[in-house]
């Protein structure tokens, strides 16, 4: 995979990853307003199978805000993220308080280059492939990287949490 330190109008993820020295390729594409899921849409734009492209989702835990990171072809389960964080009760968190914490907009939020590090958990399911697709930070742009280099990017603890 080729090192991309500078994509087309680069954001926090694509700096933080850079300064860590992580290996990733930049995808981008034309983001349509009116596409109803932005996983589903970037594997179609892209023409990469969807079990590789992940999703950025966050909950509250116990009232802190965790991040989920899941296939987009699944659902987040709220019961296990809970578990998997030693928490009791998670609920999705709500859309202001997840832009405010990340510094990113809704459909573009990346789990890389946060505003705040939040507590992160990847889907266990992310570790069978080579190269996973998470958010570069705005909508119509993703990052492939390897699924170990997003762990340890995002300091994440590796649980299934997806349904």
């Amino acid at each position: 995979m080729a090192k991309s330190t500078k994509p087309t109008g680069s954001t926090p993820a694509t700096t933080a990853l850079a300064r860590l020295g992580i290996d990733f390729e930049s995808h981008a594409y034309d983001h349509d307003p009116a596409a109803g899921s932005y996983g589903r849409e970037a594997a179609d734009a892209l023409g990469v199978d969807a079990e590789r492209i992940f999703q950025t989702l966050l909950a509250s835990v116990d009232g802190t805000l965790t991040v989920g990171i899941v296939p987009v072809l699944a659902s987040l389960d709220l019961k296990a993220l809970a578990r998997a964080t030693g928490g009791r009760k998670a609920v999705m968190a709500d859309v202001a308080d997840a832009e405010r914490a990340t510094g990113y907009v809704v459909g573009g939020i990346s789990p890389l280059g946060q505003r705040r590090r939040l507590r992160t958990v990847v889907d266990a399911s992310a570790l069978v492939h080579d190269t996973v697709l998470v958010s570069g930070g705005r909508r119509g742009f993703d990052i492939e990287l390897a699924p170990d280099d997003l762990v340890a990017a995002t300091n994440a603890s590796v649980a299934p949490i997806a349904r």
